[in-house]
């Protein structure tokens, strides 16, 4: 057979891929090893006892625009001396490389590697310092436009489309889906009445979970900026605020705990970069957005696949509709 049958998706080698890094960034004794799926595939690079994340990005999901845009960003954050995982130029100063690829060109940066490691729960100096530095990068964020080389996020890219996009595969949960539309439009008129016209925005992380920021001590550093886009700046306390109820979900905090690690967090932040009554009011109310958009990425990328078949859906909202209601203090949204 003389023709590549059609791919959509491949793995490089680490091998050669390490041979690259060793010519095209002058490093010595490089040793590069896959780590992990997710948008794209991520490997660790060490030479000289430095360690390096190389980032190989899937066609499918991410353009050249989007992934130039991300650096564009990462450069301006590590210029303003924000505490983050940053692109690193080769040695003719280039910081994305194209590689043809089974199923197309894939593009891949190499980054600094965020030192320390995951911290699952925080104690008050790490909150008060993830807080600070959360609000720096927002300070950053908030004075760029990277045109249109990364999404919007708002109520319609977050709620309202990916539920539509959603309706079929919730085609044997009618009363799941129904619940999920039903929540979405309590919110969506909640947000619609408040005037967001003074609501900070910037770029967003968009994915503030712990597998994203490590401590060394009570430092952090931020990293995996692949969902970053523009929006309202508090959807990334929203996740955050997400993140702690689903400590208390599983036990790892008190609801008191949890509470008190949140204001801790946003009292922190409001010190680099205040927050208006308005925003701390509708911070609850933004956090299905987070949910309803990944559950809509889902469906894009195979490694999320099982995610979206009923029994997990059902299990998901199941959860989710239990979060959401004790947040918002609401009584069970019809069902």
């Amino acid at each position: 057979m003389s023709e590549l049958f059609p791919t959509s998706y491949s793995t490089l080698s680490a091998d050669a891929l390490g041979a690259f890094i060793t010519r095209g960034y002058g490093l010595a004794g490089v040793e590069c090893r896959f780590l992990v799926r997710g948008v794209g595939d991520t490997y660790l690079v060490k030479s000289a006892g430095v360690s390096y994340v190389f980032r190989v990005y899937r066609p499918s999901h991410r353009s050249f625009s989007q992934i130039s845009a991300e650096v564009e960003l990462l450069l301006a954050a590590k210029e303003a001396g924000v505490s983050v995982s940053y692109p690193v130029a080769d040695a003719a100063g280039q910081y994305i490389h194209a590689f043809e690829a089974a199923e197309g060109v894939r593009h891949a940066v190499l980054f600094s590697y965020a030192p320390g490691s995951i911290v699952p729960v925080l104690n008050a100096g790490q909150l008060r310092n993830l807080g600070q530095e959360v609000a720096r990068f927002h300070s950053v964020s908030g004075g760029l436009r990277l045109g249109e080389g990364r999404w919007n996020y708002d109520l319609q890219t977050t709620l309202v489309r990916p539920l539509e996009l959603m309706e079929p595969y919730f085609a044997e949960l009618p009363e799941e889906y129904a619940w999920w539309r039903r929540m979405a439009e309590r919110i969506l008129v909640r947000l619609e009445a408040v005037d967001t016209s003074g609501f900070a925005q910037g770029y967003c992380h968009f994915d503030l979970l712990p597998q994203n920021f490590h401590f060394e001590g009570d430092k952090p550093t931020l990293f995996d900026f692949d969902f970053a886009g523009h929006g309202w700046l508090i959807y990334d306390l929203a996740i955050f605020r997400v993140h702690l109820d689903l400590d208390v979900h599983s036990g790892r905090q008190t609801k008191e705990a949890a509470d008190q690690s949140f204001e801790c967090f946003l009292a922190a932040y409001a010190e680099i970069l205040p927050i208006s009554e308005a925003e701390r009011d509708c911070i609850p109310w933004c956090m299905l957005s987070f949910w309803c958009f990944y559950m809509g990425f889902h469906r894009t990328h195979d490694q999320f696949y099982p995610l979206v078949q009923p029994g997990q859906l059902k299990a998901r909202t199941v959860l989710i509709r239990k979060l959401t209601e004790a947040r918002l203090g609401l009584e069970r949204i019809g069902g």
